[in-house]
């Protein structure tokens, strides 16, 4: 076991650097820079090409790239927001709380709402019950995460106000209270929600054809032949070989939370590294777009190498001798 985690560990390593050279690349080629559009036009056009070279933006890329990565490894330092007049390593910082606590409230309601649902839908296949949650998959398949989490702000957060349209916490509470953490919750239950229940559908879909697909092996057969009760088959043996590969695709539900918390978070304005990573976009604020879509890359490469483990635990013949 420990061979395989060590392989993939060495294999994930060229990963991350062919990622961090195509994300710095990729910023460098989008039009303009920095300073377009946020210097004063009355300066000397020779002042600003001045400042452009203190910046070292007329530097070849792979220099550019050199320094960058030089100062990440070396002293942890992403660069400096050209925006925010900070450093991007605390900026990130600020943001990234957010966007944890998002996604792992999102990752909780997937599967408290897709476990049940997948059950019952396995279970009592060809019945109502099963064609109303297939139903429900096929509309969460098909709708867009940007236009159901609009519609979830409209009809919760604005026809009915019952729940904030912004923010991550009422800035009238005091941090480190009990009103503070509960303002807290009360933010971000919408946009959790609003994610999980598209991000549901395909676990439910999962799992309800894994447990009818193990409904008619033979070992079921067999225990159905031996007496067994309904109720003992399913808990001691559908159930628990059906929800092995759930598990084992836990870490790609990380991996596809990371692309839907970027649109959440723009339309919650939701303070999270989403947002800031559009944001930056729209400004060129080169060092923070690149520091954040390595640090989005790095979680999926993580993800992937989570659940590549995993799934070599619950099947060993997967491993890599």
């Amino acid at each position: 076991m420990w061979k395989f985690t060590l392989r993939r560990i060495f294999i994930m390593i060229p990963q991350i650097i062919l990622l961090s050279i195509l994300v710095f690349i990729m910023a460098k080629f989008m039009p303009g820079d920095a300073l377009s559009g946020m210097i004063d036009p009355n300066i000397d056009p020779e002042t600003i090409e001045e400042q452009r070279r203190k910046l070292g933006l007329f530097d070849p890329w792979y220099v550019q790239y050199w320094d960058w990565v030089k100062g990440l490894v070396l002293h942890g330092d992403l660069g400096q927001s050209f925006r925010y007049k900070m450093d991007v390593t605390d900026l990130i910082g600020q943001k990234l709380q957010n966007t944890v606590w998002l996604a792992l409230a999102t990752l909780i309601l997937t599967y408290l709402i897709a476990i049940p649902l997948g059950i019952t839908s396995g279970r009592f296949n060809d019945t109502w019950a099963d064609r109303l949650i297939t139903g429900y998959t096929y509309v969460g398949f098909a709708a867009p995460l940007f236009i159901f989490a609009l519609l979830m702000l409209w009809v919760f957060g604005f026809h009915f106000d019952l729940f904030p349209t912004g923010g991550s916490v009422d800035p009238r509470v005091t941090a480190g209270t009990f009103d503070y953490w509960l303002s807290r919750f009360y933010h971000l239950l919408l946009p959790a929600l609003s994610m999980a229940l598209i991000t549901t559908v395909s676990t439910v879909q999962y799992l309800r054809n894994e447990i009818i697909d193990t409904k008619q092996k033979d070992f079921i057969l067999t225990a159905r032949a031996k007496g067994a009760s309904e109720g003992r088959i399913y808990n001691r043996h559908i159930l628990r070989n059906s929800l092995l590969p759930i598990a084992a695709f836990f870490g790609y539900e990380i991996t596809g939370l990371i692309g839907g918390t970027v649109f959440i978070e723009q339309i919650f304005s939701y303070p999270g590294m989403g947002q800031l990573f559009l944001d930056s976009i729209v400004t060129r604020d080169y060092s923070v777009v690149t520091s954040v879509v390595l640090l989005f890359g790095i979680a999926s490469i993580l993800g992937a190498l989570l659940s590549d483990i995993i799934l070599s635990l619950v099947d060993p013949r997967i491993r890599i001798k």
